[in-house]
């Protein structure tokens, strides 16, 4: 089977890969799952806009139909955006989803395996899975975690979501020998917030560094992705001791409302929503955008060390 009959290119991704020209993969699960409609639209378009504006060519990944889309029309996006027919899909769902000819919007996991396929090394995201809470006895672990050791591709996130496991989710990656970089910080950020108390491996101060750190894994055949963890601006981020506290207090609720195994994740995210109302909106679009510039920048200086 040709695999590559059922992949789709937008047109100017395909003009731009035949070109040679840098191209950021974005996930789907964050139209279909993540943020709420009209937002999701807005700040989708908002985040190729900044793209573009940086010299590389944005690329939204999902399957619709049982087709592999590789960029989205505008019309797709919109029907990405409001459709609730969208599956969400990782890495396990992708076969069957192209089977029944479904829908899917496509996850950290899922984007990872869908961008090497069609060769495309950056990829940009809010925050990678974790390891979740309760993960010693549930087992309840991200497939993201182990797609990070396999999939040859950077990804540019602003870490994972404070209602993770931070600790437990740096150790897996550090056992799998996935790069946890910095980007101009020496902290892990927390997704809404630009600290953690947890350190990454290392830090660098611009994409050449960092580019150059992900030509030598490869070059070596050390496979798998490098996490380039981007913190949210300051002046964006939420307040931290509020975010704590609905950690904390969520987890006391959650332990009396008896929460089990993958229900704690949504359940904490939803405290914190609770807390801070809308703004979590904002901040979303705000890490998205900045992560979007360290991504097309990291893609054109990639590109330019790969291929010249």
């Amino acid at each position: 089977m040709r695999i590559d009959r059922y992949l789709e290119y937008a047109k100017d991704v395909k003009n731009a890969l035949l070109d040679g020209k840098p191209v950021v993969a974005l996930e789907s699960t964050i139209l279909s799952h993540n943020l709420p409609y009209p937002e999701n639209i807005e700040i989708v378009k908002k985040v190729g806009g900044i793209i573009e504006s940086q010299g590389a060519v944005p690329a939204t990944i999902a399957i619709i139909k049982g087709r592999i889309k590789i960029g989205l029309t505008k019309e797709e996006l919109e029907f990405l955006g409001e459709s609730r027919e969208i599956k969400k899909a990782s890495r396990r769902d992708i076969p069957m989803i192209l089977a029944r000819e479904e829908h899917g919007a496509t996850t950290v996991a899922a984007t990872m395996v869908l961008a090497d396929l069609a060769k495309i090394k950056v990829f940009v995201t809010g925050a990678i899975g974790g390891v979740h809470c309760g993960a010693e006895t549930t087992f309840d672990v991200s497939a993201d975690l182990e797609e990070l050791s396999r999939t040859n591709v950077a990804v540019v996130c602003a870490g994972v979501k404070p209602t993770q496991d931070i600790g437990r989710t740096l150790e897996v990656l550090e056992s799998k020998g996935v790069p946890v970089i910095g980007y101009g910080t020496s902290e892990f950020p927390a997704f809404y917030t630009a600290k953690s108390g947890y350190g990454v491996n290392t830090f660098v101060e611009d994409e050449k560094e960092l580019a150059l750190a992900i030509k030598f894994k490869w070059a070596l055949g050390l496979k798998g992705g490098v996490v380039a963890a981007n913190p949210i601006p300051i002046e964006d981020a939420l307040d931290q001791d509020l975010i704590d506290r609905s950690v904390e207090e969520g987890f006391m609720e959650g332990k009396k409302e008896n929460i089990q195994g993958k229900a704690w994740t949504a359940y904490l995210h939803n405290r914190i929503k609770s807390n801070v109302g809308d703004a979590w909106i904002k901040s979303n679009g705000a890490l998205l955008y900045n992560n979007a510039k360290v991504g097309a920048a990291l893609a054109k200086e990639l590109n330019d060390i790969l291929y010249r």
